[in-house]
Parts: C-alpha cells; sequence; structure tokens
C-alpha cells in the first residue's frame, strides 16, 4: 500500500523547516526526510514481517504513525520519525520506564528511527473526558513517569533545552516590542528556577492530555514523550495550559487558571510558583514559536494566557 503522510505531519514538518531545528532558522533534514518517508515505511513494514491496517489520521506533528499486526496477529503500532524528533531518545525513555505510565515498547535494539510499540486506542485519549475528571487522570499518569533517570543518560537537559528556546525568544523580543515584556519576564522566571533546582527526574518533555491513551493493559497509558531531565514543574506545566482555548474564552479564565495551578501543585506535591514559573516560561516559549512558525491565532492565545501569570 502507499504510505501517504498525513497533511498535520507534512504542515508540521514544514513549520520545523521554516523555523530551524533549533529555532535559528535553516535546514534541519525533515524535509528530505519527508520525502523518502513511503519508501522507509515500506522498508520497515516489510523487514519486520508486519500488516498494514492503515495509517493514523490525524497522526502526530513529529512522526508517522501505522496500525499493523505483526507475524502473530497481535496488534500493534509501527511510528517513523525523523532525527530532528529525536527518536532514540524517546525509544531510551520507553525501554527505561518499561511500560509504567507508558506505552509499552516491543522493540529496544530494533533500527534508527523505527519504534514498535503496543497498541493503545489512538482515538480515545483523556481529553475525551470532562475537564475535571481529564486532569485527575493525567496527573496520575505523569506522576508514574517520575523515575530516576539511568546512571548514564542520553536525555536533554532541562537547563540545555530551554537554553536553546531563550536564545530565540530573545530574538523574537528584539524584532517585537509588544512581545518583549513577556519574554523578559519568562526568561527571569527560567533564570531563578534553574538557580536552584529541586531533585531531577526523567521526565516526558511533552506532556498534555492528549498525549494520555486508553489501553488494555492499564487503563491510561502516556505515549509520544520528548524526554528531559529536570524537576518535575517543568513537566507539569505544560499540563496547566491545556484545552487554553477554553480558558481564554472563559470570562473567568485567569482565575481558573490559577486555581488549576493550586491544584495540580498540591495534587503532585511540586512547588506552587515553581510551577507558575514554568508555565510561564513554556507558554511564552510556545507563543513565540508559533507566531515565528506562521500560526497567529495559537500565538495571540498562547500569549495573553502567559499574560495571566
Amino acid at each position: 500500500m502507499a504510505f501517504e503522510p498525513p497533511r498535520r505531519l507534512v504542515r508540521a514538518l514544514g513549520e520545523t523547516q521554516r523555523s530551524g531545528s533549533n529555532g535559528s532558522g535553516g535546514s534541519n533534514g525533515t524535509g528530505e526526510w519527508l520525502d523518502k518517508l513511503p519508501v522507509l515505511a515500506q522498508q520497515a513494514v516489510d523487514l519486520r514481517e508486519l500488516t498494514v491496517e492503515r495509517v493514523q489520521a490525524p497522526g502526530g506533528r513529529s512522526s508517522l504513525v501505522l496500525l499493523v499486526r505483526q507475524a502473530d496477529g497481535t496488534p500493534a503500532v509501527l511510528k517513523l520519525a525523523p532525527p530532528r524528533a529525536r527518536p532514540e531518545s524517546e525509544r531510551a525513555a520507553l525501554a527505561h520506564w518499561d511500560g509504567r505510565g507508558a506505552v509499552q515498547l516491543l522493540n529496544p535494539a530494533d533500527a534508527q528511527g523505527v519504534l514498535l510499540l503496543e497498541r493503545l486506542r489512538p482515538d480515545l485519549s483523556v481529553r475525551s473526558l470532562p475537564e475535571a475528571k481529564a486532569l485527575l487522570e493525567a496527573a496520575g499518569t505523569l506522576r508514574r513517569l517520575w523515575v530516576e533517570p539511568p546512571a548514564t543518560h542520553v536525555f536533554e537537559t532541562v537547563a540545555e533545552r530551554t537554553g536553546r528556546q531563550a536564545e530565540a525568544m530573545r530574538a523574537a523580543a528584539s524584532a517585537d516590542s509588544e512581545v518583549a515584556p513577556l519574554v523578559d519576564a519568562a526568561l527571569a522566571a527560567r533564570e531563578e528556577l534553574l538557580a536552584g533546582p529541586p531533585e531531577e527526574r526523567l521526565l516526558h518533555g511533552t506532556f498534555r492530555q492528549s498525549k494520555v491513551l486508553a489501553g488494555e493493559r492499564m487503563p491510561w497509558l502516556a505515549v509520544g514523550p520528548d524526554p528531559v531531565v529536570g524537576e518535575c514543574a517543568f513537566d507539569l506545566a505544560r499540563l496547566v495550559r491545556d484545552r487554553v482555548e477554553d480558558l481564554i474564552a472563559s470570562p473567568s479564565g485567569s482565575s481558573i487558571t490559577r486555581r488549576r495551578v493550586k491544584r495540580l501543585a498540591e495534587s503532585l506535591e511540586v512547588d506552587q510558583e515553581r510551577l507558575r514559573g514554568w508555565t510561564l516560561f513554556r507558554a511564552v516559549e510556545s507563543g513565540v514559536r508559533a507566531g515565528r512558525v506562521g500560526r497567529p491565532q495559537d500565538a495571540e492565545l498562547l500569549l495573553e494566557f502567559a499574560g495571566w501569570l
């Protein structure tokens, strides 16, 4: 069968080409990978003797996901990602979690850029639940992922990742005086947070409600990590702004946000001010990036949300 990448993937990889792998512009190889993707997918399927049911659409923003069956009929998921998406870092994290709170990796020693995973229910995420229940289930899943990293690991640290992001944020602030105050506040918060971080853990890195899918082995399991090593508040910060469009639309969105920060911090035993600081940094960084790649509406929502913090 022809493995045509979903439009969402093509669009997202186009954004990464425009922004560059480190947010500074320039090519990062995603276009070449996308051109080769049909051939790469066919080779991966043939090598593992898989039967393809369908391409998962709309799918992810950084990988091609195929619903497959193994030679013995067991359902599975085949995921192909470009080097820019750090698939080997994802493999290492999934192998370390070994199914605890996250999807089970079925091919820990397989070829680079190809992940064979247990089949979850791709169309049923925690986001489908009522908001209060969704936050509760998502937080419980996230807690299980926060473990000590391997003694020798390949993962980026929070300081390293946010350092790269900070460079792009400074460039945006120098070019746009309107975002400069928020960028300055976010960068100041980062400096303060990095000056005295709590105990470091292996983090999901890009955790949100849509990254938690229903499964058979456990009710809810996390997928699609971009793992990083650092403090738990950094990981939880992305969850704070879930359903940001609903928050912005609500006349009490700012107070709901403050209550959410407090409730999530208390439920997961994270310092509330550190969570607020990382939520600010991550919202501003995402807003600046959205503006840079041509998503002005997303940028506006994220920066308005950041202003509440």
